[in-house]
């Protein structure tokens, strides 16, 4: 089995490796091909990626290279891991928001609809190029804005699937308070990327006990604390919001807060630079710890999970992914893509059944959905226009002064990756 990593020479790639090594039972790599245009950086990915088989007794191959037409060619699946313009641009996007008052986030709001301004072109010429190497290759997107991203793959045909590690931490931690293994958290995970909840924690699998009720009630502060939102919130709500909602559910709070200190950007590009430093270091043949506080825990499980079960292996039957509506939320166009939990297998993934959904929720999915497709809008076919409708359209914009403004900043900001600009 062939697998291909772009963006590969990403700091965050170790974590990858080491799942690899531990999960090669459900998921036996023969081939791993690293590929990034940083060559520096991808040769010391690349060496303690190799440290890390070795340490751990895997015997697979792992190839680095620039090429993109080289490194998909005839690979089974190719995860997407890339971020355009780097964390030069991520800091671009966490801070001339905040100009306007309004958050500055890599993922949503102004600055996520920049990230996919500059992202969806990318990654449809590489999904282009893999459809021209092998046809049948799983194309699994971890590059954020992932719903956005996904879409783009699907509408045009790619057989794409999106991943996301908010829902396997809530597993993980829910196990944790529950003390039970984590394949025995089924959680009743809707709505969008990056716009989730938690409306039932079932015990067993889909049908089993709701123990939602009992975490709240036991654990309520500790979840609370990791949300960064008042217990009161969650205890009105009844479920469990991802931490993303709080862009939404307090809104000027997080913005005074990132006015007052540097942004993630910056901080994670301080960590990066350590974490190269360590890389270089020949004897070290196991991720640092360091690298868990870079972001994404639980991905590499995640991924080996998914691949495993796209490619005929042996993974769950039962995951969280990003992928179309068909009908599942009636409320929403069939091409939209949902982040619920989806029956995997070697065809495309079908969501589950999920019961109707309060009002507070499906209002707030509809309307981000509608951004979404206007966001889809303006990165395939470019303009001023379509850049300020999907900025007005997003709930943590929505007037226009704020929405023209931002239009203006977004684009001076990304001149150099937008073509029609």
């Amino acid at each position: 089995m062939k697998l291909a990593v772009v963006g590969g020479g990403s700091t965050y790639t170790p974590e990858l490796i080491d799942g690899f090594a531990r999960l090669r039972d459900t998921l036996p790599i023969s081939e791993l091909v690293l590929i990034d245009p940083a060559a520096d950086r991808l040769e010391l990915v690349g060496g303690l990626a190799r440290r890390i088989f070795a340490k751990q007794g895997h015997d697979g191959k792992i190839v680095t290279t620039s090429d993109v037409d080289a490194g998909v060619a005839d690979a089974d699946a190719v995860l997407l891991q890339l971020r355009v313009g780097g964390q030069a641009a991520r800091n671009q996007d966490e801070t001339w928001p905040l100009e306007c008052g309004c958050v500055g986030q890599e993922t949503t709001g102004a600055g996520g609809l920049a990230k996919a301004l500059r992202t969806v072109p990318v990654v449809l010429d590489i999904a282009e190029r893999v459809r021209r190497s092998n046809p049948d290759a799983w194309i699994i997107d971890f590059t954020n804005p992932v719903g956005i991203v996904t879409r783009s793959l699907l509408q045009a045909g790619h057989k794409a699937v999106g991943l996301c590690n908010v829902a396997i931490g809530f597993q993980r931690t829910f196990a944790k308070f529950l003390e039970v293994a984590p394949a025995d958290v089924h959680l009743n995970h809707v709505g969008l990327n990056h716009l989730t909840w938690e409306t039932g924690v079932r015990l067993g699998g889909p049908d089993g006990p709701d123990m939602l009720p009992k975490l709240l009630a036991g654990h309520g502060d500790a979840i609370a604390d990791d949300l960064r939102l008042p217990r009161e919130v969650l205890d009105r709500l009844g479920v469990v919001p991802s931490y993303y909602l709080r862009y939404f559910y307090a809104h000027d709070e997080v913005v005074r807060e990132l006015k007052a200190k540097p942004s993630r950007a910056a901080e994670v590009a301080e960590m990066e630079k350590q974490l190269l430093e360590m890389y270089a270091d020949p004897a070290l043949d196991t991720k640092p710890e360091l690298l868990a506080k870079r972001g994404g825990a639980y991905y590499s499980e995640a991924a080996v999970d998914l691949a495993a079960s796209l490619l005929g292996g042996g993974g769950s039957p039962n995951q969280v992914v990003n992928t179309v509506n068909n009908g599942t939320l009636p409320f929403l166009s069939d091409d939209a893509v949902i982040e619920v939990q989806a029956a995997v297998g070697s065809g495309a993934p079908t969501p589950l059944p999920v019961p109707e959904l309060d009002p507070l929720y499906a209002g707030l999915i509809a309307q981000v959905t509608a951004y979404e497709d206007l966001a889809l809008e303006a990165a395939l076919r470019g303009g001023r226009d379509r850049v300020f409708k999907a900025l007005l359209s997003h709930p943590l914009i929505g007037q226009y002064e704020y929405a023209d403004a931002l239009t203006d900043k977004l684009i001076a900001h990304n001149r150099e990756h937008l073509t029609w600009a």
